[in-house]
């Protein structure tokens, strides 16, 4: 007898369908598993067996074999057990299923008594089916309010294989609601507005580190702060959170595939709806920065997808680890390449970072009251640690000065969170309307035409710019970065035109370009 219904695998972040062939003929016992499985596909048929006798059913004495079509793409994971085992009771002629387990997903894990365990990507393999008008799924009971994300599918979470041997497909699936997607009113994003714990209106001073923090996330710019110990950096850029837009419907949908597909989607399943925030160790590795593993899972970079990447004291990362991205920041993508297969993650995040001046943290600032101790060459080579293409991909560069007691001391008069997410929101608002069927949504991803289309200057603004072009020693992609910067400004002061005054503003966040000169000292 000869059965086929569909399973799924995840390849990088995407789901992808398989043919799950299921056949039995007379030889001696033994269960065949092809396709280019791996050894956790392979060792589903000692799970299968067990959790078929088990769950009060026979397990066919027989050959069978399991065909996993396409057989050229590499198998993964423990996302076919069920499918297999529901292939060999419907081919052995115990579950009688009417035909619609052939147009159903069928997903997850099984258990040795029979019960389903849940697995990641679900996400992506339901989206995946749905994009095949394949519009019901099987899966355990822990994923299906994860499966129901997707607009259209018809879901039954099951907790045990032997409620399929009960009451059959067409009886599960009779009961089973229609999933209404990630779609919500504005009442209801109202409504789940996050609240935090952390404001800007707890931070004194640093009017202008404020200024930044509020540009950058008016147009979803890179950005650095320079400063001495204390200052501030870390506390500023923690608080970026509070002010950034909030993840669209289709956004939300991407950074939940990336997270299911990581296995981070958490116990409670629901889309992500707040821009993502890591903030990963300096002892990270670059596999664990871009992705690794033999199949590779999404990295820092592709975890911090549509929302922010912080790296603190940015020279304690080694350099190997720094390099690599350049690439995700430019390309917004990374492509890792296997034996068998390329995958390609996304990485439209916005790269935060915070670093000292020198190693004893003091160059430039307080010299009166913690003189810096480093010779020019250790500053230098301290400096040194972040290359020159990656500042360049940095579009503010900003000097957090030492608080002083007065101002550490002011009670009121400190500009809130919610004042600034108001600017922001204007600001992006007026980038909506402009960039309406242009497929971007932020200044910082102006390039080309569009760049040359929205950044005109005027004649004194052009002069201005080329005077520092040549005395900064700017490269092409740091004229281009000032420009969408200027861009940004001008949005914030509800400007059609970026005045000079904009563009002067955008050219002072260049202090790296400034002060690195030389020797590496200014």
């Amino acid at each position: 007898m000869y059965h086929k219904l569909y399973g799924a695998c995840l390849q990088g972040i995407d789901g992808t369908l398989v043919d799950v062939e299921v056949d039995l003929t007379n030889g001696l016992p033994q269960l065949s598993i092809v396709g280019l499985p791996d050894s956790s596909v392979r060792e589903s048929a000692e799970r299968v067996r067990s959790a078929i006798k088990n769950s009060g059913a026979a397990f066919p004495m027989e050959r069978i074999t399991v065909n996993l079509a396409p057989a050229d793409v590499r198998k993964e994971g423990a996302a076919f057990d069920l499918a297999i085992a529901a292939g060999i009771l419907c081919a052995s002629g115990q579950l009688k299923i009417g035909g619609l387990l052939e147009r159903c997903l069928t997903i997850g894990e099984l258990a040795l008594d029979g019960r389903l365990r849940p697995v990641r990507g679900v996400l992506s393999m339901v989206d995946a089916a749905r994009r095949r008008g394949i519009f019901h799924v099987l899966l355990p009971e822990e994923n299906a309010e994860e499966a129901a994300l997707v607009e259209g599918m018809r879901v039954v979470g099951l907790r045990h294989l032997g409620q399929l041997l009960a009451h059959g497909s067409e009886d599960l699936f009779r009961e089973c609601r229609v999933s209404g997607g990630p779609k919500e009113s504005d009442a209801a994003r109202r409504a789940r507005e996050p609240v935090y714990a952390e404001d800007f209106a707890d931070v004194c001073g640093q009017h202008q580190a404020k200024r930044a923090l509020t540009i950058a996330a008016a147009g979803m710019h890179n950005l650095i702060f320079i400063g001495p110990p204390g200052s501030g950096k870390t506390m500023l850029i923690r608080r970026l959170p509070t002010i950034l837009p909030p993840l669209s419907d289709e956004e939300s949908l991407e950074v939940t595939k990336i997270y299911s597909a990581a296995g981070q989607i958490g116990e409670r399943a629901a889309l992500i709806r707040e821009r993502p925030f890591r903030s990963p160790h300096h002892t990270v590795s670059v596999g664990g920065l871009i992705g690794a593993g033999i199949v590779p899972r999404p990295g820092e970079v592709s975890l911090a997808h549509r929302g922010v990447l912080f790296l603190d004291e940015l020279p304690e990362f080694p350099r190997s680890v720094l390099e690599v991205l350049r690439q995700p920041v430019e390309d917004r993508r990374v492509t890792i390449g296997r034996a068998r297969a390329v995958f390609t993650f996304p990485t439209h995040f916005m790269l935060a970072a915070s670093m000292n001046p020198c190693p004893c943290g003091y160059y430039g600032f307080q010299a009166e009251t913690a003189p810096c101790t480093c010779r020019p060459l250790q500053v230098h080579q301290y400096r040194s640690k972040i290359s020159g293409p990656l500042l360049d991909r940095i579009d503010l560069h900003v000097e957090v000065p030492r608080i002083h007691y007065d101002a550490m001391r002011q009670s009121g008069g400190n500009v809130s969170s919610a004042d600034m997410r108001r600017r922001v929101e204007q600001a992006l608002e007026r980038q909506a309307a402009r960039y309406a069927g242009a497929g971007i949504r932020f200044n910082g991803e102006l390039s080309g035409r569009l760049l040359r289309q929205h950044c005109r200057l005027k004649p004194e603004g052009d002069k201005l710019l080329a005077a520092s072009f040549e005395a900064l020693g700017l490269s092409v992609r740091a004229h281009d970065r000032i420009l969408k910067l200027a861009r940004t400004i001008a949005d914030l002061e509800n400007s059609d035109a970026i005045e000079t005054e904009h563009l002067a503003e955008a050219l002072q966040y260049r202090c790296l370009d400034r002060r690195v000169t030389g020797e590496g000292v200014g």
